[in-house]
């Protein structure tokens, strides 16, 4: 990559980290073109030369977020920690996220989500799903999972919470209890044994 190519790509980058900043803190309704160029220190023609429209930057930043989102995810899942510090560190991830993240940004979001961006579909049945059938295989070998559960009601139970979560009357009041559904997805409905 030539010197004019990197610059290019760095310049799309600071105008995606100050969109996401902008959206997670303010939502994407609030956000004019206008302050993402402010915060980028780039010029409004230029963001529309990168991205053509509001639109089509909200929609990058939506595919940006998701795969920072992943990258975080791997980054606890190939730790060298114990299952227990990784399901902790996945939990507190998506309290901290949920805590974070604006109303109207999340609700973007999950309707993006639902409504056929076959990117985020492909990515959660070929790496997410795969990920975590790992993860679940490292817990049951340190003692933490149960192997009397098997791996296809593992899969069952994490569809059809993945089902569920797409409607949308339930995605619009999901937010507020995100680190509760991730508890009882890793400790169930009796919680977490206290050492």
């Amino acid at each position: 990559m030539d010197g004019f190519e990197r610059r290019r790509v760095q310049k799309k980058m600071n105008i995606l980290e100050a969109a996401l900043a902008l959206f997670m803190e303010y939502g994407v309704q609030k956000i004019s073109i206008a302050e993402i160029a402010k915060e980028a220190n780039v010029s409004q023609v230029t963001i529309y030369n990168y991205f053509d429209s509001k639109h089509n930057l909200v929609r990058e930043v939506f595919l940006y977020y998701v795969e920072k989102a992943m990258d975080e995810f791997d980054q606890i899942l190939n730790g060298d920690i114990a299952f227990p510090e990784k399901i902790k560190q996945i939990i507190f991830t998506k309290k901290e996220t949920a805590n974070q993240i604006h109303e109207d940004f999340y609700q973007y979001l999950m309707k993006e989500y639902t409504t056929g961006v076959n990117y985020i579909e492909k990515m959660y049945v070929e790496q997410i799903i795969p990920r975590l059938i790992d993860l679940f295989n490292e817990g049951k070998k340190q003692g933490h999972v149960d192997p009397n559960v098997s791996n296809e009601a593992i899969l069952f139970f994490i569809q059809a919470v993945h089902e569920y979560i797409q409607r949308e009357d339930v995605y619009q009041k999901i937010l507020p209890l995100t680190e509760d559904i991730m508890r009882l997805m890793f400790y169930g409905i009796v919680g977490k044994k206290e050492d």
